[in-house]
């Protein structure tokens, strides 16, 4: 799956906000239909795939247990016997396919002697994995790689090489010539069918920010896309409606929400298919590699990521592998994203069927009953707890403080109208990130006399800029602000080193009336000072205005107006070097910390 950076938001503070942004994720099930082999314009005669890869139920699978951070798995130590334990809890459940993301010894090796050290009814799609900028590695890899493959032919049905290399927003960047070189070497060494995975946007082509896939299509056998309807809710614009707001509130609005999540899947499955088609190849299959949903919110899916909205998505999904199964066509399998949970990937962890300890979810409780020795998860759960959007509201704040983030809330004054929050960067992918934590364990210390907490901004600058907002109230919730413009300020505690200006300030409105007010902040200006120390930073809302403008995209919009009635995000932190003459370099690895953010008046 994705090896995304990101730093995980915190619902532990009173606070407000809304919004949404995209990456995308993860996958289960074997299924079948599409038709195999033929020969058509790669280049190659396409490996037919073996009929173990439709009949087989499928999961993502790595086996790290204790790893806190990404570093700490070259020093996790993987025995045969958690590898054993892993895999008899697969065969339990009937989940005889599983993808692996690489060739390593500790991994790959392992795994592939356990399965045929105790004669484990399990076939595997073996990876390859291939690093940006390290050809040494790379071909090493492939040399373990194709030893692998022709040790246990009998077991490795299909390779894949490379992961989520060329998709934009790729956190392990390759050109396209790059990955079709790759391929081809590997595949020039084995008999069996090869591939890549990548996400669904890199094969449908359906942004023009992606790469050409056709020289990579030329070289492998079989396409194996990923799909995280979940993940394309997070960061704006969504690519479908999970709100739903046409449908009434309650468990007719999540059933909703999860129909149309399943849709959304079937429809990037059908781009793929439509894309490969037009580009002349009919008969090339598709394997959807990644997909899945989270149990628990970890990157800010609030009123989505829940154990029950997982089970209503893995159903889905089965109903759907039974649909394929029975000859009415679509992927040829399909894995669940993923075997178990990853807590060394932070905020992009929380998908597994089990928990880190194998533990089952409520998702696969029923493939493992407590009265056969399964570990069931904490929780007990039903249909009707199924999560949804709530109603948008609107709330009027009078008082004479509105607190956005702040551990401590003067008594008497107006504090937050929501619990929880979330930061989005902008763009994606994100073009900053944000969180409670500067590393997964390390949490912020606030400004003075606010210590509990504190948010750290970490910007990755595009070459226009970088930006990062708060988000209130499960995303479903404005402020009305009126009441502050006139006489009121925008107050916030800031510790930073980053060189030249900044923007701060607020975003109303939403959509078509989307209006940004933020405006240059310098150093030496409203308290101020990029020294390195907390500073108290006093804004009145009537300097901020004058430097609003309507929202990108809404340049022709007219209701795209100064609204203080709607305020959606009331906290806004950026550098469009337009606005700054600021630039990427200089930009780039300077990290602020923010806290005790309210409106005042």
């Amino acid at each position: 799956m994705k090896f995304s950076r990101f730093f995980s938001s915190s619902a532990h503070r009173a606070f407000w906000l809304r919004a949404a942004i995209t990456l995308s994720g993860c996958a289960l099930l074997a299924s079948c239909g599409g038709s195999d082999g033929g020969t058509i314009k790669t280049g190659v005669t396409l490996r037919q795939l073996s009929t173990e890869m439709s009949a087989r139920n499928a999961v993502n699978y790595a086996p790290y247990r204790s790893s806190k951070v990404e570093s700490d798995r070259a020093t996790e130590t993987i025995t045969e016997a958690m590898i054993k334990q892993d895999l008899d809890l697969m065969v339990a459940g009937n989940f005889k396919l599983i993808r692996l993301f690489d060739s390593s010894d500790k991994v790959a090796k392992q795994t592939l002697k356990v399965i045929r050290d105790n004669s484990l009814d399990i076939k595997v799609m073996l990876g390859v994995w291939i690093a940006s900028g390290n050809d040494t590695f790379n071909q090493a890899e492939i040399a373990r790689a194709v030893a692998l493959s022709k040790q246990y032919s009998d077991i490795v049905v299909a390779l894949s090489v490379g992961n989520e290399t060329m998709v934009s927003w790729s956190f392990n960047p390759l050109s396209v010539a790059q990955m079709a070189a790759y391929i081809k070497s590997v595949r020039d060494q084995v008999t069996q069918p090869v591939t890549t995975d990548d996400n669904w946007a890199f094969f449908a082509q359906a942004s023009g920010t992606e790469k050409n896939p056709r020289a990579v299509l030329d070289v492998i056998d079989f396409v194996a896309m990923h799909t995280y309807p979940l993940a394309e809710t997070i960061h704006p614009p969504a690519t479908w409606n999970w709100q739903q707001f046409g449908v009434a509130a309650g468990p007719l609005r999540a059933t909703a929400m999860m129909d149309a999540s399943i849709a959304a899947t079937r429809a990037q499955y059908a781009a793929v298919r439509a894309q490969l088609d037009s580009l002349g190849f009919p008969s090339m299959p598709i394997v959807i590699g990644e997909t899945g949903w989270k149990a628990e919110v970890s990157d800010g899916e609030i009123n989505r990521a829940h154990p029950v909205n997982q089970k209503m998505y893995f159903d889905r999904l089965q109903t759907w592998t039974d649909e394929m199964r029975a000859g009415k066509g679509g992927p040829k399998s399909i894995f669940y994203f993923a075997a178990f949970d990853e807590q060394w990937k932070g905020s992009d962890d929380k998908w597994g069927l089990f928990n880190k300890s194998r533990e089952a979810r409520y998702v696969v409780q029923g493939l493992y009953p407590k009265s056969k020795g399964f570990k069931h998860e904490a929780g007990t759960y039903i249909a009707a707890d199924a999560l949804f959007a709530p109603d948008v509201t609107d709330a009027l704040i009078s008082g004479s403080r509105f607190t956005v983030y702040a551990d401590i809330v003067p008594a008497g004054a107006s504090t937050a109208i929501a619990t929880a929050f979330d930061l989005f960067g902008w763009d994606t992918p994100p073009t900053a990130y944000g969180g409670e934590e500067d590393a997964p364990g390390e949490r912020i210390v606030g400004a003075p006399g606010d210590t509990a907490h504190g948010i750290v901004v970490k910007p990755v600058p595009k070459v226009w800029g970088w930006g990062l907002l708060i988000a209130p109230g499960k995303g479903t919730v404005t402020a009305d602000l009126s009441a502050y413009e006139a006489t009121g300020n925008l107050n916030f505690s800031i510790k930073t080193t980053y060189p030249g200006k900044l923007e701060v300030g607020f975003y109303t409105g939403s959509g078509a009336s989307g209006y940004d007010v933020y405006m240059p902040l310098v150093s030496g200006s409203y308290g101020y000072v990029n020294d390195g120390n907390w500073h108290t930073v006093t804004i009145p809302i009537r300097d901020i205005k004058p430097s609003g403008n309507k929202g990108s995209g809404n340049e022709g919009s007219a209701t795209s107006v100064f609204d203080l009635s709607k305020v959606t995000n009331p906290f806004v932190i950026a550098d469009r070097f337009g606005k700054t003459g600021n630039n990427q370099a200089g930009a780039t690895n300077t990290k602020l910390f923010i806290d005790n953010i309210y409106w005042s008046k």
